[in-house]
């Protein structure tokens, strides 16, 4: 994505073994094969208390009037940067349920099986070429925004190059991935005067000449097929499409209403307008830092299924609730009374209030697979006296209790991790066989001995922590704690949202800041991260890329691993990446540019886990692809006992 995020990156991964390039429209799905957890819904039953349950999706023909649920943080806010599907913070709740996807997953299988499909969206098939530069998607027909414009190849065409235009152009506009070559396509202010001029529903033939020009990395071919040809094979690219820059919005809509804006102006209407989608709600009622009110889609497409089609993929489900209100709770004790009281359905729970939680055998709560979990992890500056020395990096990562990190900051619900990939590709993951860093104090020391490094000669490291986050301020503790026993002090700093990310950007941005991230830079301290795509490679290209657009906060760099990312966006020959992503599995953990802190056991992005009454709440999905920044469930997939 092109805009400098202000939160975390919101999509987290699945696992892979099997790409099945799809070459037919019959074979419109990508089948993925993880390592096989429990099967069944549920996995944890606290003694006495609430049960950990798989999402699952459980069909009921009942229905409410109002959905309400409690959301730590405003979850409109950055609609006036129109890039408003991937730049709305925590909770995304437009995503899916207001916005659909090209591509789809089946979430069922995922959540159920630890299996991935990539499923017909937006898209009802597509095929890749025999070079597997050139991919072609065949677009649903018959299908409405819900303020009746129809959806076609014109306005996802429109979209495209309306979010390239608002990077300033940047060759990865799309992730932090240089998909296309872009040098042909000759988008600005003119373009998008035409676009205006003509409309996206039956576009003029002036328009239509330059949205039909085979030169330009993306193309139309008539209403419902659009072409992208990339630089170089990417095997998956379908990925790129199944989240955030695949979710479709209504551009003919926007274009009515002031336009794309500028790349340094965007247009600001959008802040309490939201732009029209196809899913089964929309949003009907915005109050600035109180609530979001969504309400049923009366012309969603999906209204025609079937009870065995949605059944197949939940996801399409028109929803069980005529009206869903998301409230905006920063406080967790308020959250917790709340559904305490039967005032919410579903609440986000922060770990500082579990025990609360698992007390209550009413209470429900998202359990991750075995193959699924939220990385959480503490970049190490090497552009920083002391951090830039390798053997303090490596005698940090072992001076780090992670059990006592565990128990105190998220009451147990961690579990160790090796980075940079995410377990569940286990193709890509800890190709090094390297171990996991462990808490060992006289290693520590060692490695500051044999290097002769006197660190009672160090200055203080800075580790900023965001405020109104517990957790996060916990786990500076514990470290600033663990880190004395090698006579390092840390000066912990609770600094606003605002503050703790304004040094943060690409590569280059975190380089330049360097002296004002500090020492640790703890980004994903309470949260966890996950990315914005659906493929093995986006962990690699945020984390250890010396050409990320966001991510890389310690701005890691070193020629092995760079061969590594590289070769993700360069080649076909899965083995060949695997290769050398094995040196560059172990050049990172020589390296020591993170201490990579774990993967929670719950669903723990912010906010906290997702927490029902299950007397009321029978069953839902949350984001199809593990969606980090995603607390709250699909809602139209709740229903109703």
């Amino acid at each position: 994505m092109f805009i400098q995020r202000k939160a975390i990156s919101r999509t987290v991964v699945s696992a892979i073994i099997l790409i099945i390039i799809v070459a037919a429209a019959a074979a419109a799905y990508y089948a993925l094969t993880l390592p096989r957890g429990t099967s069944g819904t549920t996995s944890v039953q606290t003694s006495g208390g609430a049960t950990g349950l798989l999402p699952t999706y459980v069909p009921s023909s009942k229905s409410i009037d109002t959905l309400a649920i409690d959301e730590w943080v405003w979850p409109i806010d950055d609609l006036n940067q129109l890039y408003a599907l991937s730049e709305l913070p925590w909770p995304n709740w437009l995503t899916y349920t207001v916005y659909q996807p090209l591509v789809s997953v089946n979430e069922t299988a995922e959540y159920q099986q630890g299996t991935i499909q990539y499923l017909p969206g937006l898209a009802t098939s597509w095929t890749v070429s025999s070079d597997g530069k050139t991919y072609t998607f065949n677009l649903r027909q018959n299908v409405q925004f819900s303020n009746g414009d129809p959806f076609n190849a014109y306005q996802v065409w429109g979209q495209m190059y309306g979010f390239y235009y608002l990077s300033g152009n940047s060759s990865t506009w799309l992730e932090s991935y240089n998909f296309f070559d872009m040098s042909t396509a000759r988008f600005g202010p003119s373009t998008i005067a035409l676009m205006q001029q003509s409309g996206l529903i039956n576009p003029n033939s002036r328009l239509m000449s330059i949205m039909t020009d085979s030169t330009w990395p993306i193309y139309v071919t008539g209403p419902y097929q659009i072409v992208f040809n990339l630089r170089s094979p990417f095997v998956w690219f379908p990925g790129a499409f199944v989240v955030f820059d695949g979710l479709i919005f209504d551009v003919q809509w926007l274009l009515q209403n002031g336009g794309f804006g500028t790349p340094t102006s965007f247009n600001s209407y959008f802040n309490q307008h939201p732009i029209p989608g196809t899913g089964p709600y929309a949003v009907t009622q915005v109050v600035q830092n109180s609530y979001v009110k969504f309400s049923q889609n009366q012309k969603y497409w999906g209204k025609s299924l079937s009870a065995a089609e949605i059944a197949a993929q939940p996801i399409w489900d028109p929803g069980h609730a005529a009206n869903v209100i998301v409230y905006y709770k920063p406080n967790n004790i308020a959250r917790v009374t709340d559904l305490q009281n039967k005032v919410v359905h579903i609440s986000a729970v922060e770990p500082s209030e579990w025990p609360v939680i698992t007390a209550n055998p009413s209470f429900s709560f998202v359990e991750q697979p075995p193959w699924a979990g939220e990385v959480s992890l503490l970049g190490l500056n090497g552009h920083v006296y002391p951090t830039n020395i390798t053997a303090v990096r490596q005698a940090i990562v072992h001076a780090i209790n992670y059990t006592d990190v565990y128990a105190k900051a998220y009451q147990g619900l961690m579990t160790p991790y090796v980075g940079p990939e995410y377990p569940a590709w286990r193709d890509f993951y800890n190709l090094g066989g390297v171990s996991e860093y462990k808490y060992d104090l006289n290693l520590a020391k060692q490695l500051l001995t044999q290097n002769h490094i006197d660190t009672s000669k160090f200055p203080s490291l800075t580790f900023n922590v965001q405020a109104g986050c517990e957790s996060c301020t916990n786990v500076a503790e514990v470290i600033q704690s663990d880190l004395s026993s090698i006579n390092m002090t840390v000066d912990i700093h609770v600094i606003s949202t605002a503050q703790y990310y304004s040094p943060f950007g690409n590569y280059q941005t975190n380089l330049q800041n360097a002296q004002q991230i500090g020492q640790l830079a703890f980004v994903n301290s309470g949260f966890g991260w996950s990315p914005a795509t659906l493929t093995p490679a986006d962990y690699w290209v945020t984390f250890v890329n010396n050409a990320s657009i966001w991510g890389n906060w310690p701005a890691y760099s070193h020629p092995t691993v760079q061969k590594c990312v590289n070769a993700f966006t360069s080649t076909s020959d899965v083995s060949a990446i695997q290769s050398l992503c094995t040196a560059a599995q172990k050049q990172i953990f020589d390296d020591a540019p993170y201490a990579w802190i774990g993967l929670f056991k719950l669903w723990l992005p912010p906010g906290g886990s997702l927490v029902w009454d299950h007397n009321t709440v029978k069953g839902f999905l949350v984001d199809p692809v593990w969606n980090g920044q995603n607390t709250g469930p699909v809602f139209n997939t709740v229903t109703f006992g």
